[in-house]
């Protein structure tokens, strides 16, 4: 039999670290971030990465691995996350695989998509079209050349849009195509997939608007400072599309003003939300062991614990 291994996925403000560190209390595990943010060093306050003293109740994983400067893929984390698997597995304790990338956990339980490598003169060229017509133009030029894929994506997903198009310019196939031919790699553990849901979505961005201001009054804009000043950034970096991190950089580049960066941040905080339960009804009907719970109900914590060891016991 496979050894045991936990996956803990939510939306932004779901309670995943505080539902992680719960299972911590009464098994022995080690968790493994899946947050494509929380790979980034010096970048704390707007990814709202573990303090010391929660990193401290037991081991963590895949975080402060890269400078801001640096990408980090969802291959290289498929990779990553392997290997600490069976290191953990070898120490005797669980994998706890927490977070929010939906991405990566696509690709670490389904594989990787058969997708051409990033071509730096071609994104250079569509992000300098961009700039001259704006990603609006640029997602009707996608969608002009591949429909379903423009479907997916909001007109201002500068990032998305780029990658999407980079794809269908140096494939001559819809994305769709590219994704279809997956390497055929099976994740060696029994796995348990835990998502949490929220039951009011109105609640939830309730939460996310308290969440983003505590992190303004924490000091996220001195943290964007400090990583502009430390590290050679330009806002096309996948580090600064951070939500909040954008948003903040704008900010600071005069391009709005503070109660403008505020309400953008919110908003793109709950569009990110909105992504992230998308993916995740999706993993409904595609993955058989996943179990749902809602992440607004007052014993959280303790339910997300009782269904760990009720399925560990099973």
């Amino acid at each position: 039999m496979h050894p045991p291994a936990i996956l803990l996925l939510g939306p932004t403000a779901s309670g995943k670290t505080a539902s992680s560190l719960a299972l911590a209390q009464t098994l022995p595990i080690e968790i493994v971030s899946v947050d494509s943010a929380l790979v980034y060093r010096d970048m704390d306050i707007g990814t709202a990465k573990p303090s010391a003293d929660e990193r401290a109740q037991c081991p963590h994983h895949l975080i402060d691995v890269v400078s801001p400067e640096e990408n980090y893929s969802a291959a290289r984390f498929r990779a990553d996350a392997l290997a600490l698997m069976h290191d953990i597995t070898a120490r005797g304790r669980i994998p706890v695989l927490a977070g929010g990338t939906m991405l990566y956990f696509k690709a670490l339980r389904d594989g990787l998509s058969d997708l051409p490598s990033a071509d730096a003169e071609l994104r250079r060229q569509i992000d300098a079209e961009a700039a001259e017509r704006g990603w609006p133009a640029m997602h009707a030029e996608l969608a002009r050349l591949d429909p379903d894929a423009a479907t997916r994506l909001e007109p201002n997903d500068g990032h998305r849009i780029q990658r999407a198009l980079e794809i269908v310019r140096l494939t001559g196939r819809p994305v769709a195509d590219s994704y279809a031919q997956r390497e055929d790699d099976d994740v060696p553990f029994r796995l348990l997939t835990i998502a949490l849901v929220p039951s009011d979505r109105a609640v939830l961005h309730r939460r996310i608007e308290d969440r983003f201001a505590q992190m303004l009054e924490a000091g996220l804009i001195a943290e964007v400072q400090a990583l502009r000043a430390r590290y050679a950034l330009d806002p096309a970096m996948p580090s600064m599309r951070c939500v909040g991190y954008r948003q903040v950089w704008d900010y600071l580049g005069g391009r709005d003003d503070y109660d403008t960066m505020k309400f953008k941040g919110i908003a793109a905080t709950r569009q990110l939300a909105k992504r992230q339960l998308t993916w995740q009804r999706q993993f409904r009907e595609a993955w058989q062991d996943l179990q749902e719970i809602d992440c607004l109900r007052p014993d959280l914590a303790a339910t997300v614990r009782q269904t760990a060891q009720a399925w560990l016991e099973g």
